[in-house]
């Protein structure tokens, strides 16, 4: 196994030891009813939140992601921009971050299935899921530049 499927595993178990489903026997970790819907509100949440933190702990471009639209929307705040202009970065970095999040879920499913061996249809699928990411991260990019470039220059011009 690689380094990288190593430390995918080894997220993974992390995040299953804190499921309330988890069974404590050996590698049977997994919930075992996880194809079934959870029962309450919050369980669904909490799963959600696993898997953005699944992908923060194996996923360098996900985390990537975070502190740039971090940067970004704390560049726009101090910039003072308008809330609108605020949300609008807000909104553009999340869409990348959830196309970052359906691009690791693609990849998952994509090795469960060839089993991590060469396929040309699974190498089709993680292809254009990473060209979805890389797609909306131009977007963000020249989204961010339109709203953030403006008051930058009228800052660095005003000094």
């Amino acid at each position: 196994m690689t380094e990288s499927t190593n430390s995918k595993i080894n997220a993974l178990s992390w995040l299953e030891a804190e499921s309330p489903n988890s069974v404590a026997s050996g590698r049977k970790n997994l919930r075992s009813l996880a194809w079934k819907v959870a029962p309450n509100l919050f369980l669904s949440f909490k799963y959600a939140w696993a898997g953005v933190r699944y992908a923060f702990a194996t996923q360098r471009n996900f985390r990537i992601h975070t502190v740039i639209g971090a940067f970004a929307i704390s560049l726009g705040l101090f910039l003072h921009i308008s809330a609108v202009e605020i949300a609008i970065v807000a909104v553009t970095c999340a869409i990348v971050m959830v196309l970052e999040l359906l691009n690791t879920a693609i990849e998952s499913v994509v090795d469960l299935t060839v089993k991590q061996t060469y396929h040309e249809l699974a190498k089709i699928a993680k292809d254009c899921a990473a060209g979805a990411v890389l797609i909306s991260a131009i977007a963000a990019v020249l989204v961010a530049a339109c709203i953030l470039l403006p008051p930058l220059y009228q800052l660095i011009v005003a000094l």
